[in-house]
């Protein structure tokens, strides 16, 4: 077996990264709520601009990937340009990278801190055809996020669903129930379909990583919204 060897990020070692969220405190009180903020008004602006001009009679190939790539740079333009973050699609997580073959792990979005790339907010993307079809979504958070494969240096995390048909309690009822967890509704957040989750997460030995941490649960009307907006 290969071993692992260096990247260009390993070349010239700093020290561990201290955690994203206690890094947000210095830059909005409420940690992680700017960056929400973000992506919400960034799906308002998404929805009028691209959601609305798509027929939703028809399927799609690589609509996952089609949507988060497009929805990326809205995002951003919600943004003031004075964050000592950028929003990037598709950055790779280096520090929990395996052996060759192996590629490392990829974001669907992922905040990224400017003095040091090691430190990524994360958001991983998922279609639900239809609000009972979560199994893709449970997937990711047992088998990454609460495993530290994801978000290493973060102790949050968001998870987005693209429901395409159904209701977004439904589909919060039924990841609740298959985790299992309790979902709570975001508090700064009540007309949206936002909630989050409490977790402990299994630490590889050695590692500095946070054992708590917190998923936030969007759950985007993506067809369906466009629809009723429409009629």
């Amino acid at each position: 077996m290969m071993r692992r060897r260096l990247t260009i990020q390993d070349i010239q070692p700093l020290p561990v990264p201290p955690d994203f969220v206690q890094l947000a405190k210095q830059w909005c009180e409420d940690q992680s709520m700017l960056l929400l903020v973000f992506v919400w008004e960034g799906y308002d602006l998404f929805q009028k601009e691209v959601l609305s001009t798509i027929p939703w009679n028809q399927s799609y190939e690589e609509l996952e990937r089609s949507l988060t790539q497009n929805f990326v740079p809205i995002i951003r333009r919600r943004m003031t340009g004075w964050e000592p973050f950028d929003v990037e699609h598709g950055p790779y997580e280096f520090e929990t990278r395996e052996q060759p073959p192996a590629q490392s792990p990829q974001y669907d979005i992922a905040f990224v801190m400017f003095g040091d790339r090691r430190i990524m907010w994360p958001i991983e993307a998922k279609i639900l055809h239809s609000d009972g079809d979560v199994s893709k979504y449970i997937n990711e958070i047992n088998a990454n996020f609460l495993k530290c494969r994801y978000a290493p240096f973060s102790s949050e995390a968001g998870m987005l669903g693209y429901l395409l048909k159904g209701l977004p309690n439904n589909a919060f009822t039924n990841i609740e129930a298959k985790i299992p967890c309790k979902l709570c509704a975001h508090p700064e957040l009540p007309n949206r379909d936002h909630k989050t989750s409490e977790h402990k997460r299994t630490v590889p030995s050695g590692k500095p990583y946070s054992v708590d941490f917190r998923c936030h649960h969007l759950i985007l009307k993506i067809a369906e919204a466009v629809a009723c907006t429409t009629s």
